[in-house]
């Protein structure tokens, strides 16, 4: 264990270490006036700036959610470090030697783990690029050439190599000082009968680093068929890596982002690549996993939420049907954006790679500037599904898209598409518009019957990766357990309709959605009576662990009224943030119909906005 840092050493961290500096690596800002700047606060969700940093006093301040400190502080909420590792963390980017009151000097004994992890990737990835320069690495060089990959690029994005050897970054690392326990804890090595050997062998390899730049995993893609792994084999889940959070190219990309008000969102590393050698350098990619809600809150740290220069997230999937279904994914989340949210698609389903091997850089932009809205999008999408050369298909297309239409809020945008879908399936406009109202009415009827007998949280998809452990140092993760606990102790102290809107906008965990979900049925259907038998009997087995923790875990208060004092903060403090993405998604919407001149659509929100804050308000007082 390494001893405690000496305090002149933290001083000196602090010092030197300028708050804003860091604070841009993660959040877009903006001068606010006195030597200040404000951005959008990463610790919850917001479209107006309340965050602010003040330079010279070393501090930052949410004057919505309360969130503050010095620049010590930042790092460990943001990237959930302990004090020592952000301390490390803060003082490997700024050259700071640490000395430590037990043992002497600052020794691989001594390093914080997330300093080590980081470390040992540096040397993995110098490893690796040093190892594409060799003979071995001729069929992996041949696989970037032929993709329009020069070497100049592979150092750009500082591509390499891993050998086919079971043992070549292993003895690498342990050159360097680096222990077996560590390689494995990094996911850069694997635990055999004989010992730790590596874990990625004789494939392309690229660097995943975080905002700041450093290199916490790696993917590979394999280069030949006589490799029965997967096409794509990624670090796995590590101290330091956490694939719900992390997107491919963020490092080089955020900067342009913000200047440029944009996102484009890729589907792998080569499309990245493409997207930043061709000229379009704000495109990112999720590291073999769908893009989520960490992913967004990413991007909307980044995207100003400006109406005088409002920012896209431009979205290009593939073709295929686990491309299509990505696409709806994002299509049924453009609401959590800061931003307006597109598509766009390659000629002949051409990818930004393809597409730039086959036909150049120009054809690569051309295809992002010729980008449509998401919603156009989603609704020739559920319009492809018909034949319309016949009445039958014109009319269940027309029906399909109808269930998309019913869900546009603005009159005068649902009217321009409807007379989309009336021309596309040659059906009269009057038609299409009673097909709306119908969808409209049905849609009505179906959200008030699951509020009162289903649950409005969704259910957790059949593949996602539910074996991953839960991480309680997460602040989200630990958040969201502490809610569940009110939820399932103190029943009484949260409505059903309370629970359907905090469902909707919480328990980003899996485990915890699966939970939340299987609470909110009991309640609803059979009430709060045996509450913990009647969930263990909605929940699979592999869950019943973690839910009785929740069940079980003490509340921190001496009788029941603090029992419910306690759950009533924690649920208050949920709705407040359910409060502020109603209010944000409402805000978009007002966006749209001020543009057309909607001004009955602009008063309307605004009285719903204000009703909202007047909820917020009540909350705040009752704590």
């Amino acid at each position: 264990m390494a001893g405690k840092i000496r305090e002149e050493d933290v001083t000196s961290v602090r010092e030197r270490a300028r708050i804003d500096e860091i604070v841009r690596e993660t959040v877009t800002l903006k001068a606010a006036g006195g030597g200040s700047y404000k951005g959008l606060c990463p610790f919850h969700d917001e479209r107006s700036p309340s965050f602010h940093v003040t330079p010279s006093k070393g501090l930052y301040h949410c004057f919505s959610c309360g969130e503050g400190g010095d620049v010590i502080t930042f790092v460990r909420k943001i990237d959930a470090l302990s004090f020592t590792e952000a301390v490390e963390k803060l003082a490997v980017k700024y050259g700071i030697v640490l000395r430590y009151e037990e043992g002497s000097g600052n020794s691989s004994g001594q390093q914080g783990q997330r300093a080590r992890l980081i470390e040992a990737h540096k040397v993995a990835g110098a490893f690796y690029k040093s190892q594409l320069l060799t003979p071995e690495a001729q069929h992996a060089r041949t696989f970037l050439t032929e993709r329009g990959f020069d070497q100049a690029s592979w150092d750009q994005f500082g591509v390499g190599y891993s050998p086919s050897g079971w043992d070549g970054l292993r003895n690498e690392l342990r050159s360097k000082g680096f222990t077996e326990e560590e390689m494995i804890a990094a996911g850069l090595a694997v635990s055999g009968q004989r010992g730790a050997y590596d874990r990625f062998r004789d494939r392309v390899m690229w660097p995943i680093r975080d905002s700041s730049g450093d290199t916490i995993g790696f993917g590979a893609r394999k280069l030949t068929e006589a490799d029965q792994g997967p096409k794509y084999l990624n670090t796995p889940e590590t101290p330091i890596y956490r694939k719900s959070q992390v997107l491919y190219g963020i490092d080089l990309a955020r900067r342009d982002m913000a200047k440029q008000q944009q996102a484009v969102v890729v589907e792998g590393y080569t499309d990245v690549m493409a997207c930043h050698l061709a000229g379009v350098t704000t495109a990112v990619a999720t590291c073999g996993t769908a893009f989520g809600d960490e992913h967004i809150r990413q991007l909307n740290r980044i995207l100003s939420d400006d109406p005088a220069n409002p920012a896209a997230v431009i979205f290009n999937f593939d073709p295929d049907e686990a491309g299509q279904k990505a696409a709806m994914r994002a299509f049924n989340d453009a609401s959590k954006f800061n931003a307006q949210t597109f598509m766009a698609i390659g000629p002949d389903g051409l990818d930004p790679s393809d597409l730039r091997t086959q036909r150049g850089d120009a054809a690569v932009v051309e295809m992002i500037a010729n980008k449509k809205p998401l919603l156009e999008f989603a609704i020739g999408r559920s319009m492809a599904k018909f034949d319309l050369a016949s009445r039958e298909g014109q009319v269940g297309a027309a029906r399909a898209a109808a269930s998309l239409l019913a869900q546009i809020q603005d009159s005068v945008m649902r009217s321009v598409y409807e007379k989309f879908v009336a021309d596309s399936t040659s059906l009269d406009r009057s038609d299409i518009a009673a097909l709306v109202a119908d969808a409209s009415k049905n849609q009505r009827k179906t959200a008030v019957a699951a509020l009162r007998t289903s649950d409005p949280i969704e259910p957790v998809e059949a593949n996602a990766e539910q074996d991953v452990e839960l991480n309680l140092n997460d602040p989200l993760t630990n958040a969201e357990r502490w809610l569940l606990i009110a939820l399932t102790q103190v029943p009484q102290a949260c409505d059903m309709v309370s629970f359907a809107r905090i469902g909707k906008t919480h328990f980003s965990s899996p485990w915890y959605k699966d939970i939340a979900r299987a609470v909110y049925q009991v309640r609803a259907s059979v009430g709060d009576q045996d509450l913990m038998q009647n969930v263990l009997d909605r929940l699979e087995p592999k869950l019943h662990a973690t839910f009785r923790d929740v069940a079980m875990a003490q509340i921190p208060a001496s009788d029941e009224e603090g029992r419910e004092k306690f759950a009533m903060g924690v649920l208050n403090r949920a709705l407040e943030k359910t409060i502020e993405y109603e209010k944000n998604t409402l805000r978009q919407d007002r966006r749209q119909a001020d543009a057309l001149g909607d001004t009955a659509k602009v008063d309307e929100i605004d009285r719903q906005i204000a009703a909202l804050d007047a909820e917020g308000h009540s909350l705040r007082k009752s704590r």
